[in-house]
């Protein structure tokens, strides 16, 4: 990573050669296999309206565990790549359209798709538009549509609205679906930038929330749980998503998160592997790389075992308040507020600490660097429990109004299916962790 890359990111660039440099953010492509991908870029060719930005997320494309299989497929008559990836069992398969103009984007889509839209479409593009980008996230899903005999569910978003959260952690909601391993489609430079500046600070509230001496895997789960902090489907109560969804991730992908992660760690001052096992070889946690080197036995194998690599990070006050000064600008502030009101800092001492901590002036960009304040909240007991605080303050709302709009976006019939889908992965989760001691004591 070039220096200050973050401090000057441009996210007006229209060109990938405006990107720091030629292989910027390419860790964010995860290879998958080519006839799958070729499938699912079919998928985008069905739609006339022009995405400028897609990717496809969730179990459907990357595993997210060995739960129970199904021998129902969702899919009509799904092409053979499909059929051989999901061989586990087949699975909706999620994706996120990213357009430059919403309203025109409904209007082509309701022509050439109707019955992808609820009742709603009856209002007309521009109140379809006015609902997704006011209300929840900024999201418009399609859940249940077939498309070249495969069932998906498309969510439609501004690009504006993808960059903003990226960048600043506005709702949490792209940005944390971009924090785990999606496959991209179709790339955009600015997105790849903001996405670059999302990793990062994802990496660095994890630190934050993390001990001194860690494994890989407590960092990506860690990561991998930061969006659905306050999410209510994981809510138990409510009976929505599988309470083993993050374990079952990072376990399930934990090559995939050290493809994603380990370049951000590696161009990191505060943080290293401690761990005499981690290949010496530059670009060592690359698929191809690990293929040469003969370094496992069977594709699926992870070097360095379940729990990855260890790593260490410096606790010395000074890094943790660069980190605390270099997180999302919209979250830094919930962050600020959260210590404000326990070191009781009067309101005219704390407006010139946000005015110091402001990302550029009126001349240029500031080298984000943490004073005084930054460096007393870094070295704080409690610093997990409040990122935790701040990062629910953050998602609740968002989550919430999103899966209230889907009952008007994707009407109730969907909604319904879509729900009771949801408390079915919870109820097999929930299964699942009741025979883990039994499975444990016998072996």
């Amino acid at each position: 990573m070039p220096p200050g890359w973050e401090d000057e990111a441009d996210l007006n660039i229209t060109r990938f050669s405006q990107l720091p440099h030629r292989f910027f953010g390419t860790n964010q492509h995860i290879k998958v296999n080519e006839d799958f991908k070729e499938a699912l870029r079919q998928v985008l060719w069905q739609f006339r309206a022009p995405i400028r930005y897609a990717f496809a997320y969730g179990s459907g494309v990357f595993s997210q565990g060995s739960g129970a299989a199904s021998s129902l497929s969702p899919h009509p008559h799904p092409p053979e790549a499909v059929t051989k990836w999901q061989e586990s069992g087949g699975k909706t398969i999620d994706f996120i359209f990213g357009v430059s103009y919403t309203q025109h984007w409904h209007s082509l889509n309701m022509q050439q798709h109707p019955s992808h839209y609820s009742a709603l479409r009856h209002t007309g593009s521009w109140a379809v538009s006015k609902v997704q980008d006011s209300f929840g996230a900024g999201a418009y899903f399609h859940p249940y549509i077939t498309v070249n005999g495969i069932m998906i569910k498309y969510g439609v978003v501004n690009i504006d609205t993808i960059c903003r959260d990226l960048s600043t952690w506005d709702t949490l909601y792209l940005a944390g679906r971009l924090q785990k391993p999606v496959k991209i489609l179709r790339d955009d430079p600015r997105v790849r930038l903001a996405n670059q500046i999302n990793l990062m600070s994802a990496v660095r509230t994890a630190l934050l929330m993390l001990p001194e001496k860690f494994s890989e895997k407590q960092l990506y789960e860690t990561i991998a749980g930061i969006s659905y902090m306050g999410d209510p489907r994981m809510n138990p109560m409510l009976g929505g998503e599988n309470p083993k969804k993050v374990s079952n991730i990072v376990s399930a992908q934990l090559n995939n998160f050290r493809q994603l992660y380990v370049p951000l760690i590696d161009s990191l001052p505060n943080v290293d592997f401690n761990d005499s096992g981690v290949p010496k070889e530059l670009g060592w946690e690359k698929e191809e790389v690990i293929a040469r080197s003969g370094a496992r036995t069977h594709p699926d194998e992870v070097i360095g075992g379940p729990n990855g690599f260890k790593l260490q990070q410096d606790m010395e006050p000074k890094r943790r308040g660069n980190m605390v000064r270099r997180l999302p600008k919209v979250f830094r502030q919930k962050l600020y507020y959260e210590y404000q009101k326990k070191f009781g800092i009067q309101s005219s001492a704390f407006d010139k600490i946000m005015e110091d901590a402001k990302d550029e002036d009126a001349m240029s960009y500031r080298r984000r660097e943490g004073g005084e304040f930054e460096q007393r909240i870094g070295v704080e007991q409690d610093l997990t429990e409040a990122v935790g605080r701040c990062i629910r303050n953050t998602v609740s709302w968002p989550t919430t109004s999103q899966s209230i709009k889907s009952v008007f976006t994707a009407g109730i019939g969907r909604s319904l299916r879509y729900v009771s889908e949801k408390r079915g992965k919870n109820k097999q989760g929930r299964a699942d962790i009741k025979t883990e001691p039994a499975k444990e004591k016998k072996e």
